[in-house]
């Protein structure tokens, strides 16, 4: 579903900001406003790292090897780490370096209905793309907030395209903004402005992206929603008696890996431990259908080993909340 949905929404940036970014670079050629060429990059910029996000889309679908057994879920975070770095550097440093030219080399705007008319073009278009993005992100947000969304969203299609939108959005008002001081003063330095101050909210931005994909790159746990219905499903209180830890692990957006030490019964058949661990799998891809790659280790559980505590080389990342009394 956050595939479609994400798919649906790049597409729909990609087509306004083609069009968009056409129409400044024409806007730019008849009035020589450098905030007009600043958005012309800016879009020709998103548009790109539309392009790049369907690559990584179509690649994330390849089906497993021996040398990726896991599969390539995560190309879609490589590419959505390619579009934070093409924004910060094509995007913010080309606007932050020609809105310094422009305000050390100021010059009247000439033609101005060209670059005003294509602004208001550009706000239409980047507001129904803007509204795509939304509609679509609404299915998978449930009651989180925006920010919350943003930050934890295992897909990264839809939080880029929400925030590339945004700041487009904010970025065409910061350069109608400075194109019309520039018309009603005369003085091309607030052109400039506008867009130094267009190329400094397009790093901002780029960093966010580039900081939530690092997240997302470096392996995030599942949800704690998603923890608890596992935790949940795993313990059956016959055979499996206990979580004695766990570690979840994102293998892209929509496959998840699951491994966990359960506690069983010191009697118990190896026949019956396998045919409890053959229904705990199964209850937990049906309460996480992600859940594709689960590893179940049976133990015998130990007061005297539990209050020992856990030991913090035992395993990656040294003990959580799960380990607490186990």
């Amino acid at each position: 579903m956050s595939a479609s949905g994400g798919t649906k929404a790049i597409v729909a940036a990609l087509a306004a900001n083609l069009a968009i970014a056409v129409s400044k670079f024409v806007a730019f050629a008849f009035s020589g406003s450098s905030s007009m060429l600043a958005e012309g990059v800016h879009s020709l910029a998103d548009s790109g790292n539309q392009a790049l996000l369907l690559v990584g889309g179509k690649k994330a679908q390849r089906e497993a090897t021996p040398q990726h057994p896991f599969g390539y879920g995560r190309e879609r975070y490589i590419y959505a780490f390619l579009v934070s770095i093409v924004l910060f550097s094509v995007g913010g440093m080309f606007a932050i370096y020609e809105g310094y030219e422009k305000i050390k080399h100021p010059h009247e705007i000439e033609h101005w209905y060209w670059p005003v008319g294509v602004l208001v073009f550009a706000i239409i278009a980047e507001t129904f793309s803007f509204r795509t993005a939304i509609k679509e992100s609404n299915t998978l947000r449930g009651r989180k907030s925006w920010k919350d969304f943003v930050r934890h969203a295992k897909a990264p299609e839809l939080p880029v395209v929400l925030l590339e939108d945004l700041g487009a959005l904010v970025g065409l008002i910061l350069a109608l903004f400075g194109v019309g001081l520039a018309l009603a003063t005369g003085d091309g330095v607030w052109d400039g402005i506008g867009t130094l101050c267009i190329g400094i909210l397009l790093i901002l931005i780029a960093l966010v992206l580039a900081a939530e994909t690092k997240s997302l790159l470096l392996g995030e746990a599942a949800g704690v929603e998603e923890v608890q219905k596992i935790e949940a499903a795993i313990v059956d209180g016959d055979t499996v008696t206990r979580i004695i830890h766990m570690r979840t692990l994102h293998l892209g957006p929509e496959e998840l890996l699951v491994a966990a030490k359960i506690a069983v019964q010191h009697d118990d058949t190896a026949t019956e431990i396998a045919s409890a661990i053959n229904a705990a799998e199964a209850r937990i891809r049906e309460a996480v259908p992600i859940a594709r790659v689960i590893y179940l280790e049976p133990d015998i559980y130990s007061e005297a080993e539990a209050a020992k505590g856990a030991d913090p080389e035992a395993k990656p990342g040294g003990p959580t909340p799960h380990d607490a009394g186990h």
